[in-house]
């Protein structure tokens, strides 16, 4: 499991302060008087054919300045913008969802509708808008990164997303050019030309250049922006040009690092000192730069270094603020510890004692471990750590402890604990267990230490899939409670919650569960987390999905103050979240979460997360006509559980797999994949247990399913009475849905048709009072048949049910076209009409495994239009009169593998 990093809330008060906290970044740099204004440029970012705008190129092309000349056009002509300054720290999941949301609501596009995902606000506005993304190259967080490939993929037609960033990101941009939505303006089309740089100088109103002496500077930067106004300032300062001009050489950072040393060189001491010793905020107001520079008029040098234009970009703020230029700041620091090593610690010193006075502890945390002061960086955790706990705010303990000398952690115990947490809810429980191991924590005489490994050893060794182990360990560690540690006393009665679920005691469980709740002295937001989420799998393996689905959106919410639209990265709630809005087929909202929980769930390594997020991701792909993404879903799964040893996850992604290549029609290979998935052992043990992962696909099941599809339907019916009878017993409800959906299937194929249509009746009396969608729609066309059919018998009937009459009229609308129950028609003709051309079998074979026409059509290299006419004349060749039919007829004539 993960753990989330709070945000604030977005009731009055506190979006109030959330929005000042944010409000830095969401101001575009303030435009120079020396700006050359490129209209040519602008017009290509503004009316380019793609609505996702990238502007790519190395430090100092003026790809910011660009952006803002395209922002400031776009306002001109009435429509809405916001821009948005991307940090380190946006590779936090829940910071970069909170300056988004801030976005959407400055764009005005979630006002009227507040329950609304900001990324769904943004694919469904109908207005046009324009959402400006600068310094990209910052963010490297996977689930960062796919929730603006997301927003990319889904723009709206009169959308814009403009993203300025000095490497590619990582967004699937190939579909997007290929798609034409994509417009690139790279390095070649930022550079100056010759005018540019007349236009520059002149403005600048620098040392007078004759046209040779521009030409000759012009070429040697290549029109390199920064080169270019770092020259000039040093020509302020030269009174032979044409000396400077000869000998000026060099490129990119070894310009940059000349002209930085010719600008630094010929500051006024006190400017000099002044910039050096605050190259290490990354903010700059006046009253911190005093706490680095005593005796120094901060304010005045600071709008004097913003009046020269000295690298300072001005943000918003209650009071002036500014911070350095990337680049600047980099040789500033750099220029610092060369010339003055012995002052480095100190500033941090001074940096970090001014944020803790303040009561900001993370900067002075931060300042503390990047000055090298870790004794003084440890007093902070001493009395910080704990909070951050109780909060869940995992990830920021695991940096900080990831960064400190182990040496510094071996005579703080309390420390070393809590730094197994962090590490067991951002690393996995591997490395948390090897670490609890080596700090000797549970050997510790301190009563306190013994409870938190008591609380985390059951919990490790259950994340790591020893449940009976975990069983063991952690009845001895209840015998040991209370401790008077609200921390660790909740979480053991939690881990031992769940552990009993998953050996089949759901009684015990929830007992255990009402004492969690009692231990809890209200601090701890994370345990409220843990006690929702495993009350919430009780509910969903008992059928109860709607109950379920409230504790699980609780549970994300519990993490933090207010309801971000459920994306911050708490991994272990999240994922039961999107599988219960999977379950009722709100797809989109649950692809959307999984572009943020399935990379947290794949780092931690929980198996029955990872196996239900990619599982999810491979279902979504392919109803949605990827079977690529699809199969590449359940090929890292299958990977994931190689690599770190976990035999049920590779069980787990065959089972899938299988279930993938039987929608595809190609039975032969789905049954070897069973084959391959059939380990006794494994199943055996499984089947003690009540896993989520394996609650409705395990390998019996599996087995029962292809028997059903491809084999002898009649002589499944007895295997499946048995394990309904076993599901009834144990009141897995949601199990015994599945198994009555595909008892229903046996006996329509068997021919009993009345008798299927009795027995899905059952089924799905049962799922509409629940809402399940998926576990229906999942099983494929042939169920939604029955359906159909039922639903006729329903609607002709005395006594109609209003809820159920809604919901099967939902779930048919979500089966889409189905085929005839004789799947041909009756005067179907001995041959196919023409022959199908070789591309044309192509094309129905890619129907066949069910992709898209736009699959279809980046497959083959062609454009949607024709895909549509490949399709046309399959069914007039074939006389079919839609896609399924094409298929079945197909099929019959052996015309598929």
């Amino acid at each position: 499991m993960s753990a989330p990093e709070p945000v604030n809330s977005t009731s009055a008060p506190l979006r109030a302060r959330n929005t000042v906290a944010l409000e830095t970044k969401f101001q575009a740099p303030a435009p120079v008087a020396s700006q050359v204004t490129r209209a040519e440029l602008c017009n290509a970012l503004c009316n380019g054919m793609g609505q996702l705008v990238l502007v790519r190129a190395p430090a100092g092309f003026g790809k910011t300045t660009a952006l803002v000349q395209a922002r400031e056009r776009l306002e001109r002509e009435g429509v809405p913008t916001v821009w948005l300054t991307l940090d380190r720290a946006d590779n936090d999941t829940s910071r970069f969802l909170s300056a988004l949301d801030e976005a959407v609501h400055r764009l005005g596009l979630n006002d009227a509708d507040a329950g609304r995902d900001a990324v769904q606000a943004l694919a469904q506005a109908d207005s046009p808008f324009a959402l400006f993304l600068d310094e990209f190259e910052s963010v490297h967080e996977a689930a960062v990164l796919g929730l603006v490939r997301e927003i990319a993929e889904h723009l709206p037609r009169r959308g814009r997303l403009f993203i300025g960033s000095r490497n590619l990101p990582m967004l699937g941009l190939a579909r997007l050019r290929v798609r034409g939505q994509l417009t690139e303006i790279e390095a070649d089309r930022l550079r100056f030309s010759l005018e540019d740089t007349t236009a520059f100088f002149d403005q600048r109103r620098a040392q007078a250049l004759n046209p040779d002496q521009l030409f000759r500077l012009h070429q040697k930067t290549e029109g390199w922006i920064a080169a270019l106004w770092l020259a000039s300032m040093a020509l302020d300062r030269h009174e032979n040009v044409a000396d400077f001009v000869e000998r000026f050489s060099g490129s990119d950072r070894a310009v940059a690092d000349y002209l930085a040393e010719e600008v630094l060189a010929r500051q006024p001491a006190p400017i000099r000192q002044f910039l050096l010793r605050t190259s290490l905020l990354r903010q700059l107001d006046a009253s911190v730069c005093a706490a680095l520079n005593p005796r120094t008029d901060c304010a005045t040098l600071l709008e004097q270094l913003d009046a020269d234009h000295l690298f300072l970009t001005p943000v918003a703020g209650e009071q002036r603020t500014w911070r350095y230029h990337s680049l600047f700041a980099g040789y500033l620091r750099a220029q610092l510890e060369r010339e003055r090593p012995d002052e480095v610690a100190r500033l941090h010193l001074a940096a970090s004692g001014w944020y803790e006075s303040r009561e900001r502890p993370v900067p002075a945390i931060d300042h503390a471990i990047e000055g090298g002061d870790f004794p003084h960086a440890m007093e902070l955790l001493d009395a910080n750590a704990e909070d951050f706990l109780e909060q869940g705010r995992m990830r920021l303990l695991a940096r900080w402890f990831h960064t400190l000398p182990a040496a510094q952690l071996r005579g703080h115990l309390r420390l070393q604990m809590i730094a197994v947490w962090a590490a067991c809810f951002t690393r996995g429980p591997w490395e948390a267990m090897e670490l609890l191991e080596r700090s000797g924590v549970d050997r510790s005489e301190d009563p306190l230490l013994r409870a938190h490994a008591d609380g985390m050893r059951p919990m490790l060794m259950a994340m790591q899939d020893r449940n009976d182990e975990a069983l063991i360990a952690g009845r001895a560690s209840l015998q040991r409670l209370p401790t008077g540690n609200h921390f660790a006393d909740s979480t053991l009665l939690n881990a031992m919650a769940y552990i009993s679920s998953v050996a089949g005691d759901p009684r015990e469980a929830l007992h255990l569960l009402d004492a969690a709740r009692r231990e809890q002295d209200g601090g701890s937001t994370f345990n409220r987390m843990y006690t929702e989420s495993t009350e919430g799998l009780v509910d969903l393996q008992q059928g109860r999905l709607r109950q379920a689905t409230a504790r699980f959106r609780l549970a994300v919410d519990a993490t933090h103050a207010v309801n971000y639209h459920h994306t911050h990265g708490n991994a272990w709630a999240g994922v039961l979240y999107t599988s219960a809005l999977y379950e009722a087929n709100q797809l989109a909202q649950a692809d959307h979460l999984l572009n943020v929980y399935l990379p947290l769930a794949r780092d931690v390594g929980l198996p029955d997360h990872m196996i239900l997020s990619h599982a999810m991701r491979s279902r979504i792909a392919y109803i949605h006509g990827d079977v690529d993404v699809a199969s590449h879903a359940l090929t890292e799964l299958e990977y994931l559980g190689n690599q770190r040893k976990l035999p049920r996850v590779v069980a787990a992604a065959k089972l899938e797999r299988a279930r993938l290549l039987m929608l595809q029609g190609h039975a032969s290979a789905a049954h070897d994949e069973l084959v391959r998935a059939d380990d006794p052992t494994l199943w055996a043990r499984e089947q003690q247990q009540r896993l989520l992962a394996h609650d409705i696909e395990y390998m019996a099941l599996a087995r029962l399913r292809w028997h059903v599809a491809h084999g002898d339907a009649a002589t499944s019916l007895p295997l499946l009475d048995a394990q309904i009878e076993t599901a009834s017993r144990a009141d897995r409800q949601r199990r015994l849905l599945v198994l009555r959906l595909l008892r229903a299937l046996a006996l329509q194929r068997s021919g009993d048709t009345p008798a299927a249509v009795a027995q899905v009746g059952v089924a799905l009396q049962f799922a509409s009072q629940e809402g399940f969608m998926r576990l229906v729609l999942d099983e494929g066309p042939a169920v939604g048949v029955l359906v159909q059919r039922y639903q006729a018998l329903h609607d002709s009937g005395q006594s109609r049910d209003p809820l159920l009459g809604d919901y099967l009229q939902r779930l048919l609308q979500a089966f889409g076209p189905l085929p005839a129950e004789t799947e041909l028609p009756g005067d179907l003709p001995g041959g196919v009409l023409e022959p199908l051309t070789r591309k044309e079998l192509r094309v129905l074979q890619l129907l066949v495994e069910g992709y898209s026409n736009n699959a279809m059509a980046e497959k083959l290299y062609v454009s949607d239009s024709t895909v549509r006419t490949h399709l046309r004349n399959i069914n007039m060749k074939l006389g079919a009169h839609s896609r399924t039919q094409a298929v079945a007829i197909a099929r019959r004539l052996g015309l598929l593998n």
